[in-house]
């Protein structure tokens, strides 16, 4: 049983960045896919970021050159580091994992791929 705990988030200015983090238990870096997501109130769930176990990375367009997702297999630990923070990055981010191997083919950030997900880290931007 895969379990994830999430940390980092927290309330910056615009412009701002913040690192969170994913601390993963019961995890197989070679069998598993990771991803980040967020929500929003009153919004669906996003994907933002996914990595898999080669390192192969996938973001959502409205991240793109602003988050870095990466991963230390030895410590089993996940990170989405952010910057340039927008006021409209605020959202719950959750960490997920998908029991998915890097050759599979699938929607990477799509969260009906991942099967395990952390309690959610509060990330609120200000203007």
């Amino acid at each position: 049983q895969v379990q994830l705990v999430e940390s980092g988030g927290g309330s910056v200015q615009a412009g701002g960045s913040l690192r969170l983090s994913c601390a993963a238990s019961g995890y197989t870096s070679s069998r598993h896919s990771m991803g980040w997501f967020r929500q929003a109130p009153g919004k669906e769930r996003e994907g933002v970021a996914s990595i898999d176990s080669v390192g192969t990375t996938n973001y959502a367009d409205s991240v793109k050159g602003r988050f870095t997702i990466s991963q230390d297999n030895a410590k089993a630990i996940v990170y989405l580091q952010m910057t340039g923070l927008k006021p409209e990055d605020t959202a719950m981010y959750y960490c997920a994992a998908a029991e998915r191997r890097f050759y599979e083919v699938f929607d990477r950030l799509s969260e009906y791929e991942y099967r395990y997900w952390g309690q959610g880290t509060q990330v609120t931007v200000s203007s």
